[in-house]
């Protein structure tokens, strides 16, 4: 559109207004002027492609701008905060799902003891422990993608936590999958906790075959990897480094581009109702991101699926723990414990294991009475097992008011929420039991907090 230099539109030329149009930019309108130069009210707007066929000079006014980056930025505070609405709900939900399955898992541990080795009954209730803790993973699932629940990282052969991880797996996956495991005999080690690369494991693998109902191959690869300048220019997220590559491939149905596009969204699943979380590859993201990895997804409909995890390598070396040592059976306990725990289920559940392996156990549901019981036993206490979260006053709370009457007192805090969160409260990582516990996770804290051995580092 041409405008002659030097002449000003008149009274009966057109005049252009904006108007808001379908998508992210402001239209321009036509309108003819009035005498004193203005847009005159009474006139329909043309659209502007009626505009080329009037050859009079035009006075445009308008603005012509681009919101798709500002609603962009509006649509992830939105998410942002349905995430952490949703993250805040989830994290209550898995505190009183801890609850019960300590609860489960407790009374299954203390009732398994009276049956023999060959007792039909004795496989039954292990069932019942392993679903218990089974459904523990899935709480802490909930708590990955929700909080961004961090556990403490150790010094990690991937391939052995593989090779442990490839028993369970082969009893998951079917015999119409092909299922093989390759590992690189020279693999880095990394820092991560090794219950979170189960999961990742066990969540691409359930993946890859919920995508094979016919059967196919899947594969499981480790090598090293060295993601150099070149390839961090192609993806601008990525760190250059070294690291060691976790990689998941199948022979499925594949996914098409604007399923990828929403793969790692909670709650997203393309499987039938009932038959899918949507949380699994969220919790994958999350487990990843948090270890400062990277997760890359090449997929073709029809072709199958690779999934290449790649975390970062550490020089740090390998720390050999000692296995666990088994409660002794034979040995019965004489000690006091004042047990405070404001979920009277879970308490009574607590106190019959405690009584049951030969302690003494005086137990109330609030900080406050835990004070007046403390205050009027003194140091017939021998230990305190109180919970972190209560009504009133809090576990930490009751900690800091006890200590300044009972500075020798030995306190075990016991928590189904995140490990982080109660750091923030002042709780001290290794006097924290997690909930669900097992009964003999329970007792061994007992005897080593008594005995002077509970590991502070």
């Amino acid at each position: 559109m041409k405008f002659p230099l030097g002449r000003r539109p008149k009274a009966s030329r057109e005049h252009v207004r904006p108007r808001r149009v379908a998508g992210a930019a402001t239209g321009f309108f036509a309108a003819p002027l009035d005498a004193a130069g203005e847009p005159s009210p009474s006139a329909d707007s043309l659209p502007l492609h009626l505009l080329k066929a009037i050859r009079s000079p035009l006075k445009l006014v308008g603005t012509l701008s681009d919101t798709a980056e500002r609603k962009g930025r509006a649509e992830k505070r939105r998410q942002a905060a349905k995430m952490e609405t949703i993250g805040r709900l989830a994290s209550g939900v898995a505190h009183d799902f801890n609850n019960l399955l300590s609860v489960i898992i407790g009374y299954a541990d203390l009732v398994l003891e009276g049956f023999p080795s060959d007792s039909p009954n004795r496989a039954r209730i292990e069932g019942i422990g392993k679903a218990a803790r089974r459904a523990a993973d899935l709480s802490r699932q909930v708590l990955v993608f929700s909080r961004g629940h961090s556990p403490a990282p150790l010094v990690v052969d991937l391939n052995a936590v593989v090779i442990e991880a490839e028993k369970l797996l082969r009893r998951l996956i079917p015999e119409n999958i092909d299922f093989s495991v390759s590992l690189a005999p020279d693999i880095g080690r990394i820092l991560a906790d090794p219950i979170q690369l189960d999961q990742i494991m066990l969540n691409l693998a359930a993946n890859a075959k919920d995508a094979m109902p016919r059967g196919g191959t899947l594969r499981i690869e480790t090598a090293n990897a060295e993601l150099d300048e070149t390839y961090a220019r192609q993806y601008p997220a990525v760190r250059p480094g070294r690291y060691v590559q976790l990689s998941v491939i199948d022979s499925g149905s594949g996914m098409d581009r604007g399923t990828q596009l929403h793969l790692f969204e909670p709650f997203f699943t393309t499987k039938k109702p009932g038959k899918g979380t949507g949380l699994g590859l969220a919790t994958t993201y999350q487990i990843v991101k948090q270890m400062a990895g990277y997760i890359w997804v090449y997929s073709e409909p029809g072709v199958g699926t690779t999934i290449k995890v790649y975390l970062p390598r550490t020089e740090k070396e390998l720390i050999v723990v000692a296995p666990v040592p088994q409660i002794p059976r034979s040995r019965r306990s004489r000690e006091t414990i004042l047990l405070v725990e404001d979920v009277d289920f879970l308490r009574k559940s607590l106190r019959d294991i405690l009584e049951h392996d030969g302690y003494t156990v005086v137990d109330t549901a609030s900080g406050r009475d835990a004070l007046e019981i403390a205050a009027r036993l003194g140091d017939k206490i021998d230990l305190i097992v109180s919970d972190v979260v209560m009504p009133v006053m809090s576990g930490p709370d009751f900690a800091v008011e006890l200590l300044k009457v009972s500075p020798n007192a030995k306190i075990i805090f016991m928590s189904g929420y995140p490990c982080d969160l109660l750091l923030r409260l002042g709780v001290d990582r290794p006097v924290l039991l997690e909930k669900p516990f097992t009964r003999d996770a329970l007792l061994r804290s007992v005897r080593e907090a008594l005995d002077g051995t509970l590991d502070r580092r």
